[in-house]
Order: structure tokens, then C-alpha cells, then sequence
């Protein structure tokens, strides 16, 4: 195991500061603080719906596209290099890179890994950043922006946390302040550029795999099926695994190491290859600036050999690498 840079704090939020009547199984009370004033508006949620509906409407082109007829090689290339592309900039770049300042990156290494992350459909780069920063801050009591916990622990209770937990809490209409909870991105115009051009790098990662396709095939059927498997069905697929580490990762798996009070991360191991080894989630949070997250023997993590390829490539620079001794001293 490597044992270079002392991981430090994470940038941005401060303490969690939760209701101190919180018994870790009742169901949350009203989070004040993260609600904006009053239920947002239909055209306030229909962003929100349309990044989380549209994937699946792969479904219903699916049927048709196969009626007869077999996905193609190209199909399936285009989809598995934008997925780890994709993937990639969201696990790297949003999530170890800016939420957590696991390294640091040239700047343009930086800018790139946030571009490719913003065309995951998972929200611009900003918003992204300073929600994961809060379910930190928070972790599965009042606060937390998707706990599976939200609404108690009973059996009933949890079946509609899980839920709110994978996708609900995108359309509760929570208000998570950037200028608390990422301050250092806001002062940075390259991100604020990237965050602005969110729109625009969605438009770009549908147009690639159609446009491929069209080179590649030279018909419209081509250029379909191109943006039904290297689009759609590849947004939506990174979409609900990422979505998973907030639901799953929090109910099933195991713990292997100790984390603050209420906080219930688990490892997942099936999920480890999909999510580029996020789902190594107590290990995660039991050390959130850590750069490898499947730090024990046979558990990958493909994003932390990114993250290892780009340091020995002199891209990106102070990486915190896991420090046994204080790994072992976490473990239960």
C-alpha cells in the first residue's frame, strides 16, 4: 500500500451542526436551511425531468432498433469509450479532484476532467460539487440532501428512502448554497465556464455518438443506433449507478471501517467496476480525501489508476495516496 501525502480537509463546508435531538432512526424534520421559499415551480423541475426521463426512452427505441436486427460493434465501442470518458470525469474530476481535493491538477487537466463530468448529465460542475460536499457535511442525518435514512428506519420508511435516495431528492426542490458549500469554485472562471456551458456539454455528448455514427455507417439508422447506445442507454446507465452509491451504498453492503456518528457508507462490491470503484463507499468516507477508495487487497478501482496514470504522466501533482497507519487505525 502507498504511503505518500497526509490526506487533509476537505475545502468548502463547515461542520455538520445537526439537530441535537436526532436519535439516528427517526425521520428527518424539515431541512429549513437547504429549502429555497415555498414548492418549486414546474419550470423549475423540468430540467431535472427531462435529464432523468429521457435516458429512458432508449427502452421503447431499443425495440425497434433490434426488431430484426442486432446492436453493432460500433455501437457498443462508442458506448463503453463515452461511458469511461464520462465516468471518469465525474469519479476523477467532479468527485476525487474538486469535491474532495484528492490532487492537484494542471490546469487544464482540471478544466478537461470537469468537461468530461458535465457531460454525464449529472448537473453542471458547481451544483454537483457543493451538494456532495453537504451530504459530507451531513451525512445520513437532517441535512443530508439524499439519505436513504430521510424518513426513518423502518421497513416502510426505508423503501421511500431508498427511492428519494437514488432519484427522488433530485425533485424535492432542495436549494444547496454554492457560496457556502463551494466558495473556491465560484472564485474560479474556469469553472464558472464550465458550469455555464452545462446545456452545451449535454448537446456535445449526444452529438458525438451521432455524428460517429453517421461517419462510421453513412446512414440515419447508423447515426441512430450510435446515439440510442453511445447516448442514451449510456447516460442512463452512468446515471443510476452513480445514483446507486447514494442509495445502495448506504443500506447494503459492508463497514469495514469506522465513520462519524449515523454515518452508514457501505462497500458494495458489485457495484465496483461500473462505478469506477466509488462504490468502496465506507472506505470513502471513513477517509473522504483519499484518492484510492478500494484501498484492501482485489478490490478495484479503476479511478484511482487513472488518478495514478496522470501523476506519472506529470499532469496532476500532491496526491494523497492512502497512509496505512491511519487506515488502520479507523478499522473496526
Amino acid at each position: 500500500m502507498a504511503t505518500s501525502k497526509q490526506p487533509g480537509a476537505s475545502p468548502g463546508p463547515p461542520a455538520a451542526q445537526g439537530p441535537c435531538d436526532y436519535d439516528g432512526t427517526s425521520p428527518f424534520p424539515r431541512d429549513e436551511q437547504a429549502v429555497g421559499p415555498g414548492a418549486p415551480r414546474w419550470w423549475q423541475l423540468a430540467p431535472v425531468a427531462v435529464i432523468v426521463a429521457f435516458p429512458f426512452l432508449a427502452l421503447a427505441l431499443a425495440g425497434w432498433v433490434l426488431w430484426g436486427r442486432l446492436i453493432g460493434p460500433a455501437d457498443v465501442t462508442l458506448a463503453l469509450i463515452l461511458y469511461v470518458v464520462t465516468g471518469l470525469g465525474v469519479t476523477v474530476g467532479f468527485h476525487r479532484g474538486l469535491a474532495h481535493r484528492g490532487f492537484t491538477p494542471r490546469p487544464g487537466v482540471g478544466v478537461a476532467l470537469a468537461v468530461a463530468g458535465s457531460m454525464s448529465f449529472q448537473g453542471d460542475v458547481i451544483a454537483w460539487v457543493a451538494t456532495h460536499r453537504r451530504h459530507h457535511a451531513f451525512t445520513d442525518r437532517p441535512g443530508d440532501p439524499h439519505s436513504p435514512f430521510r424518513y426513518g428506519t423502518g421497513l416502510r420508511g426505508q423503501l421511500r428512502g431508498l427511492a428519494h435516495a437514488h432519484v427522488g431528492w433530485l425533485f424535492a426542490g432542495t436549494v444547496t448554497a454554492a457560496e457556502r458549500y463551494a466558495p473556491d469554485l465560484l472564485v474560479d472562471r474556469r469553472m464558472r465556464a464550465v458550469s455555464r456551458a452545462f446545456p452545451a456539454l449535454c448537446a456535445v455528448s449526444l452529438a458525438l455518438p451521432f455524428g460517429t455514427g453517421w461517419l462510421i455507417g453513412a446512414t440515419l439508422h447508423d447515426a441512430l443506433t450510435a446515439l440510442l447506445w453511445g447516448g442514451l442507454v449510456r447516460v442512463a446507465l452512468l446515471q443510476h449507478v452513480t445514483w446507486s452509491v447514494n442509495s445502495l451504498c448506504h443500506m447494503i453492503g459492508n463497514r469495514p471501517f469506522r465513520t462519524r456518528r449515523y454515518d452508514r457508507a457501505t462497500n458494495l462490491w458489485p457495484l465496483a467496476l461500473l462505478s469506477f470503484g466509488e462504490s468502496w463507499h465506507n472506505t470513502h468516507h471513513a477517509n473522504p480525501t483519499c484518492a484510492r477508495h478500494g484501498v484492501d487487497r482485489r478490490q478495484l478501482d479503476p479511478s484511482a489508476a487513472a488518478i495514478r496514470l496522470l501523476e506519472r504522466a506529470g499532469w496532476i501533482t500532491d496526491v494523497h495516496w492512502p497512509v496505512a497507519s491511519r487506515l488502520h487505525t479507523r478499522r473496526h
